[in-house]
């Protein structure tokens, strides 16, 4: 049975096969159910006791080897059939696929865009606060439920804790530490909560706030803001409508809804059959916030913003699940090429 062995091994360099017929026919021949190689692990049932080890080490050499060669083999065939005369040269080759961007990113840029046209700036801080910008100077009290570990991730502990903010309403706080009225700025950014991730939430989100502050600020100028927004994102015929809510920083506060842009107010499941959608909640900025940043708030007036840009995303495009935003499926991004 070595003889057997060697004498394979020593031909298998030599074989040869010029079409995918004649090595298949040779794959058959050495390893097929009735193949050389086979019939020899056949035969080692049959081999002594003190020679199994060493037999059966060289068959599976032999049994390696004949499979490297067989793919070596269909390697180069494959590479002629690649480069044969019967392929056109000519032809031209296959477009490369473009890319998209992000559905979030298209929708970031057309609220920044929307707010540039109104005069407001960009401006941007830093994701990783500390508990005095996220809650303190926002007139938040030490026993708010947004301050309980449920809601916050909390990097450190101690009398400023540092944390993952949970709203970009930080970054106006250090724009009022650093610039003097009138402010007229949004605040663009990804935040974080403490939320378990499903259709409607996640633990990752990304936001849009605005603030304006000068003298003379009023709840009508938040309202013509507000409307002017709604019209350039959603269409000239949508309707706003506010609702009174509570917010520690503004006062008065009011959540805004848009008329349903799919049911035309009528009442659809999306809409939950009310004909409206909410899209922000904001208000006139509490006197205790702007005395907290250095702002006199008998000379000064101002409101403030702030919307989910996912969920400004998916009343535009109608996505029923917050989580293909994250999950990157080319499939679902792909659909936002026309967007751009």
């Amino acid at each position: 049975m070595r003889s057997k062995i060697d004498q394979l091994l020593a031909e298998i360099d030599s074989l040869t096969a010029v079409s995918r017929e004649e090595l298949e026919a040779l794959r058959v021949r050495l390893m097929g159910k009735k193949g050389s190689i086979t019939a020899l692990f056949d035969d080692f049932k049959q081999v002594a006791a003190e020679e199994k080890r060493e037999i059966g080490q060289l068959l599976n050499v032999l049994k390696t080897k004949a499979a490297e060669h067989i793919n070596a083999l269909r390697d180069v065939l494959e590479a002629k059939t690649e480069t044969s005369a019967s392929t056109d040269l000519s032809m031209p080759g296959h477009p490369a696929p473009s890319g998209a961007r992000h559905p979030l990113s298209i929708v970031r840029n057309e609220i920044i865009d929307i707010f540039k046209h109104l005069g407001y700036t960009v401006a941007e801080g830093p994701e990783v606060e500390d508990d005095y910008h996220v809650f303190g100077a926002l007139n938040f009290p030490p026993e708010h439920p947004a301050r309980d570990m449920q809601d916050t991730f909390f990097v450190t502990t101690g009398d400023n804790p540092v944390l993952l903010r949970t709203h970009t309403s930080s970054v106006q706080v250090r724009s009022m530490e650093t610039a003097r009225p009138p402010i007229r700025i949004i605040c663009p950014g990804r935040v974080f909560r403490n939320e378990a991730i499903s259709a409607r939430a996640h633990c990752i989100f990304h936001q849009v706030e605005g603030l304006y502050i000068d003298e003379n600020v009023s709840f009508a100028d938040l309202k013509q803001s507000v409307l002017y927004f709604a019209r350039e994102m959603f269409g000239a015929d949508v309707q706003i409508r506010l609702r009174p809510s509570y917010f520690p920083f503004t006062e008065p506060s009011a959540e805004v809804d848009v008329s349903c842009n799919i049911c035309k107010g009528k009442g659809c499941n999306v809409c939950k059959y009310t004909g409206w959608l909410e899209i922000m909640g904001c208000g006139m900025v509490d006197p205790n916030v702007l005395e907290a940043s250095g702002i006199d708030s008998k000379k000064y007036t101002g409101f403030a913003f702030g919307m989910g840009i996912e969920r400004i995303a998916m009343l535009k495009w109608q996505v029923k699940d917050l989580r293909h935003y994250f999950e990157n499926d080319v499939r679902f991004l792909s659909q936002f090429k026309t967007a751009l």
